[in-house]
Order: C-alpha cells, then sequence, then structure tokens
C-alpha cells in the first residue's frame, strides 16, 4: 500500500480540503489549469516536418529515424499545410496497395488539422483528442507552427500532475 495507507483514515471532505490548501500554496490560486506550454516546457518544442511532395516511403524513413508516430506537412516549416501519421499510411496501404510508397505525402494527408496553443488545457486537448480520435495535434501561435503534442505527452503531464498531488497530499498529512 505504500504512503496510501496513512491516508485511509481521512474522509473524502478532508481529502479535497488538503488538495485545494496545497493547490492554493502551489499556484497562489485555487485550480491551475496545466496547460499545453507545460508539456512543451517538459518535452521540447522539436516538431519534425515534410514538404508535401515528400513521398510516403521518405515519410517512413522519417518516422522511423525520429522514432515518432506523425510528421506536420509544411512546405515553409512554419504553417500547418496537413498531417500524416503512421494511420494514414497502413490505411491507404490496405487501400491502393504497395503503390503508394511512391505517392507524394499530400494524397494520404489529412488536411482539416486540429490545432492548439501553448494556453489550453491539456485535459481540453484530452477530450479533443479522443472525440476526433487523433494521437498528434501541432501547437500553433499565431498561425506559426511551435511544437506539437501526442496523446502519449497528454497522458505524461496528466500522471505527472497526479504524480506531483499525491506527494503533496502524503507530506501534508504526515506533518
Amino acid at each position: 500500500m505504500g504512503d496510501w495507507a496513512s491516508l485511509r483514515w481521512l474522509s473524502p471532505v478532508s481529502v479535497l480540503s488538503a488538495t485545494i490548501l496545497w493547490r492554493e500554496t502551489k499556484t497562489g490560486y485555487y485550480g491551475r489549469v496545466m496547460r499545453i506550454s507545460d508539456v512543451i516546457r517538459r518535452k521540447g518544442d522539436k516538431v519534425v516536418t515534410l514538404r508535401a511532395d515528400a513521398t510516403v516511403l521518405r515519410l517512413l524513413e522519417i518516422l522511423e529515424q525520429h522514432h515518432i508516430g506523425a510528421v506536420v506537412v509544411s512546405d515553409d516549416g512554419s504553417t500547418v499545410s496537413g498531417i500524416v501519421s503512421e494511420r494514414d499510411v497502413v490505411r491507404h496501404l490496405h487501400a491502393d496497395g504497395v503503390a503508394v510508397l511512391d505517392e507524394p505525402i499530400a494524397m494520404i494527408m489529412t488536411t482539416d488539422v486540429q490545432t492548439c496553443t501553448p494556453e489550453d488545457g491539456i485535459e481540453d486537448l484530452a477530450r479533443v483528442m479522443t472525440e476526433r480520435r487523433v494521437r498528434h495535434i501541432p501547437v500553433v501561435v499565431d498561425a506559426h507552427l511551435v511544437a506539437i503534442v501526442s496523446i502519449g505527452d497528454i497522458v505524461k503531464g496528466r500522471i505527472d500532475e497526479l504524480q506531483t498531488e499525491r506527494d503533496h497530499l502524503v507530506g501534508y498529512i504526515q506533518q
């Protein structure tokens, strides 16, 4: 059970009160929302892009080389023209066969790209990702690409946030 065993005697109201007190102490106000900027600060802002005329085969090389699941399509490295993922490749390989490997990624990319800003909350973005069934969302500021976040980044951010809350609650109770 670890440290949680010491919390068993607390009522839910006591735990909630301790959480509110910790959040007020930590942030200076109640209910600070973890933002995409927090995720970017932790993971970095590197974004891999490809031009729309790159082949699907080249896309696969880039995905493997960088150990990533999606690439932002941008002809200038700054604006978002589309996004293309491993999923897109698999769907088109199934539908069109291996000939798709020689096609430009413009033929398989998603052009209706969901984007977010650094100020967006991670819980809201997680909801959007789940509803739209997307795993990667470019982060833009003034229509310029600044980062990309994945569902894995969002989940890791939320786990880290919960672990920090847990550690502070245990510390507060053990005082």
